[in-house]
Formats: C-alpha cells, structure tokens, sequence
C-alpha cells in the first residue's frame, strides 16, 4: 500500500496557485494542520489569529463576505466544538462559503478528551447550510478542496494528516454526495467513513470465505446524506447492516443511516458502531481503535451480533488478510498491551 506523506501539505500550495482568493486561517496549529507550506509560498494570504477560534470563524465569516475564500486550518475539535455559536451564526447563519479544515478527527490523537473530536460530525451536521465530508485516505484529501470548491456555501471537513495511506487510486476522486462502492453483496452491508474504511477492507474477503455475500459503502459525504446508491443497496440487503465510524454513535454516521432506514421502512437489524455515549482517554491510535471496537476485530464482534452466529475470526486472521490488490495496511489489529499507552 503506498503511504503519502503530508498530502494536504503538497495538494493546498498546488491548488492555491489557481485560487488566488483563497487565504489560509490559522490558530496556533500551522505546522500541525499541514499549512506551514502554504505560509512560505503565499506569506500575503495567510493569517495566523492565535488560540483564539471564536474571533478565528468571526473573521473568517467577514473575509468571506468580502469576496475571498477563508480556509480554516485547526484541530477537528477547535473548529467546532469551542466556537461552535460562531460557525452557525458567523458562517452557518449567512451561507458564507468558509471552508472549515478539521484535523485529527475522533481517536486519532493521543491528546485525550480535550482534542478529540467525537461530536464534531453531530454539531456540524445540525446546522443549517453546512455541508460534512471526511476524508478516507490520501486520495480523498487530496480531492477534498475541489469538492468543497463547488459548493456555495460553508464546508467542514474531517482531514488526515502525517503518513496517510493510499486506498483508492488518485483517479478516483471524492465526488459530493456518492459513496464508494467497494464491495457488493446483498447478506450483509457495511457503510464504513474516514480510517475505519481500511478496517472494513481487511474484514470483507474473511466474510467472503465464509460464503457471506457482503456489501461495503465508503461514505465521504455525511451531509447531504441522500446517496440513491445507499438506499438501494439497504433495500436490497437480507440479513443487517453495521456501520462504523470514527466518531460517537449519536450523531454521525450511524445516526444518518439510521435515519435514512426508518423514514424508508427498511426493517432489517442495525448495529452502530463507535464511541457510545462515553468520552475516550488518551493512548496510541491503535490502542484507542481497539479499546472502543472501531478497529477490525471490533467490526468483526458487530457483524457476529448482527448474524448471531461466531464466525471464528481471530486477530491473528485479520493480521494476515490481504486487501484487493494484495496488498496488507500497515493497520495493527492485535489486541491492545500496556505498552501502546
């Protein structure tokens, strides 16, 4: 599997070359959020407002305003949980087309409680305008600011950055409101987003072997959430669907599909997966995947309620699936030791 380093780093100094209104906010977090080399090319459009995110959306709200396209660079956590009144009033509110670039999403940082974003899909999801993407891999943070490109309003989106592995080839783009179809079977159906997706990968070819005809969706638009592909792919499905994701069960992924389910009468069983309704504490990303069953092994416990039967997949079985070219993540799926902390 091919592993890009700093993608978002590379793609915003090429993408910005052929938007000369777009300027890059900054709290505090330039390096972190991969814009210390949009700083260095264009010094004239960027803007660093400190620790200070609420007065960082009500600026952002203004440039926009002016005619520029305000990029906003912060942790997931910083762009909408603490300033949360000033993106629905500044930005929401208005329909103002701020691009709000949310950094290590849900469980992957170590920072404990006070910088996971795990509510941040729910909050950006309640208001008013506001368009949700994430990104799966490198592909898909590279793509990302074209899709937001294209759409009028404001956009947040849940970015990757450092060593991002490459799951779909760089032809095949994000594309607004299409999930991924990655594999397709009617027994069971798996809706995966953002880094559980490489978990679904490993686990589809054991179900198969299985004999389970398993379908897995790759979601990268959370709102709008009204894919044509996903509801037909839940009307056919026979036996369940679980879905997984980075985030809480309230919410997020889960809560999408499970509104979409109900207001269409699909009456089969649904098994969430993610944090439920509990706070993570700080560890490895690997550890905290494992600990709160969003890793493969996790996945494999959610389809095991949804069938109730034990398909006698152990984490030495995930260890060496092969994803569909052959190709095994550098994904670790044993179980969590003391020294992953």
């Amino acid at each position: 599997m091919e592993i890009v380093k700093r993608p978002h780093a590379q793609n915003l100094v090429a993408w910005a070359k052929d938007h000369p209104r777009a300027l890059v906010l900054s709290a505090d977090l330039t390096s972190s959020c991969e814009a210390d080399g949009f700083r260095e090319a264009y010094p004239g459009r960027f803007v660093s407002l400190g620790m200070a995110e609420q007065n960082l959306m009500g600026f952002a709200g203004g440039l926009a305003r002016e005619g520029f396209l305000p990029l906003v660079h912060t942790f997931a956590v910083f762009a909408t949980r603490r300033p949360f009144d000033q993106v629905a009033m500044s930005i929401g509110y208005p329909n103002l087309p701020v691009r709000l670039l949310g950094f290590l999403p849900g469980l992957t940082t170590p920072g404990g409680v006070t910088h996971q974003a795990i509510d941040d899909v729910a909050l950006m999801r309640a208001i008013p305008n506001m368009t949700v993407l994430e990104c799966g891999d490198a592909t898909e943070v590279e793509s990302v600011l074209d899709v937001a490109d294209g759409i009028g309003g404001p956009v947040y989106a849940r970015m990757l950055r450092g060593e991002v592995p490459r799951l779909f080839p760089a032809r095949e783009r994000m594309v607004l409101g299409r999930a991924r179809t990655l594999a397709d079977g009617d027994d069971l159906l798996l809706v995966s987003s953002g880094i559980c997706t490489e978990a679904a990968l490993r686990v589809v070819p054991l179900l198969r072997a299985r004999g389970l005809a398993v379908g897995l969706l790759h979601v990268s638009t959370l709102k709008p959430f009204a894919d044509p592909s996903l509801l037909e792919a839940l009307h056919r499905v026979r036996r369940g669907v679980v879905t997984i994701e980075n985030h809480s069960i309230v919410g997020g992924l889960g809560s999408a599909v499970a509104e979409v389910m109900a207001e269409a009468g699909i009456g089969v069983r649904l098994v969430r997966l993610g944090l439920r309704d509990e706070y993570a504490h700080g560890a490895s990303r690997g550890y905290l995947t494992r600990e709160y069953g969003i890793d493969a092994l996790g996945l494999v416990d959610g389809i095991e309620q949804v069938l109730g039967v034990d398909l006698g997949i152990a984490a030495e079985d995930l260890a060496a699936a092969v994803l569909a070219e052959g190709e095994v993540p550098n994904l670790d799926v044993r179980a969590a030791k003391p020294e992953d902390l």
